[in-house]
């Protein structure tokens, strides 16, 4: 598969392509204006200034599903969407991963409930996969993987994320008398997330010329802030400043090693993952990637964790040509980050 360096993963795929990337949309608006509203009355208290979640961290509006659509049902739409643009038959597909942060419950897996609404096979593995907001990036490697392996032909990774329940009870938290400014800033990143559900179908490029080749990637961890950002679908505890400052470390090191192996200094588009306009430039400025070439979602639909990725992709692919290079660059509290390359 490839090389490892120091027990972290650099590696190159031989004949994996991405025949489609959808998604579905969530159809509730929620505005930052109206959070602030919601919220008046403690800012006042407090003296903190409205307007933070749209003129610091640049959202504008998030999504919400309606109450009766569950994640894996936000998943299975987006899978659907994919096969057909695909044209893959759901007998074919070997490998279905869920990589969803977002759950109803501990078990069974999500990818069951997404594997019997797509009728997939019996023969067609399945589970999930989670890791924060890097879980679908790891998912394409993993399904990568097995394709370059030979023990499948297709896969398709999908996710379904939901903010809905997360941001009523953070709204209501925050509401109560006994609340502090410093709680307002630790459940700043919770009021960020947004609502939506991606998929992705692999298959061999040697039999799907019109693809998109997987070229390879790079991928490392900075285990040590595990404590920065933790959440369920109750809460979320954030100190967003040592997540950046983290954030970034870990992002400029994987670079830095990642031109060992690979040349991603003029990509023709950075796909990175969804988190705010300060998140954007500095990571930008960071690994001086041209700004213009980084396409923006957060702004209108948040940050949708692991979803944001492949989210943004496919609102991009009418901009992309034959021959661009794309980096998807994804990074997970706890904290993981990987890029993948995908020549289109």
């Amino acid at each position: 598969m490839g090389e490892s360096q120091g027990g972290n993963a650099t590696f190159r795929f031989s004949d994996t392509a991405v025949l489609s990337v959808a998604i579905a949309e969530a159809p509730i608006v929620v505005t930052s204006a109206e959070i602030d509203v919601a919220l008046a009355d403690t800012y006042e208290r407090l003296d903190v200034r409205p307007g933070l979640l749209e003129g610091l961290a640049g959202i504008v509006e998030r999504r919400w599903w309606p109450e009766d659509v569950t994640f894996a049902d936000a998943a299975a739409m987006a899978g659907s969407k994919a096969l057909a643009e695909a044209g893959i038959e759901p007998g074919a597909i070997g490998l279905l991963v869920d990589t969803s942060v977002s759950r109803a419950h501990l078990e069974p897996s999500a990818a069951v409930d997404v594997h019997h609404q797509l009728s997939m096979p019996s023969r067609c593995l399945n589970f999930d996969l989670s890791n924060a907001c890097l879980g679908f990036v790891n998912g394409m490697h993993l399904a990568g993987t097995l394709i370059d392996a030979g023990q499948i032909d297709y896969a398709i990774v999908v996710d379904g994320e939901g903010s809905r329940g997360l941001h009523e009870r953070t709204i209501e938290r925050l509401q109560r008398p006994e609340t502090t400014v410093s709680d307002i800033f630790e459940n700043f990143a919770s009021l960020t997330l947004g609502s939506g559900g991606a998929a992705m179908v692999l298959g061999r490029a040697s039999e799907h010329p019109e693809g998109h080749r997987f070229v390879g990637g790079v991928s490392r961890a900075a285990t040590q802030h595990h404590r920065i950002c933790v959440g369920d679908m109750t809460q979320m505890r954030t100190d967003s400043r040592a997540l950046l400052e983290a954030g970034m470390q870990l992002s400029v090191e994987l670079w830095q090693e990642a031109s060992e192996s690979f040349d991603w200094s003029d990509l023709d588009c950075y796909v990175i993952h969804q988190v705010s306009n300060v998140h954007t430039q500095t990571l930008s400025a960071a690994l001086g990637i041209d700004p213009d070439r980084v396409p923006l979602t957060f702004p209108l639909y948040g940050n949708i964790g692991p979803a944001s990725i492949p989210f943004t992709l496919a609102l991009q692919t009418d901009n992309l040509r034959a021959g661009d290079r794309v980096g998807c660059l994804g990074i997970g509290s706890g904290l993981n980050a990987s890029v993948i390359e995908i020549a289109w």
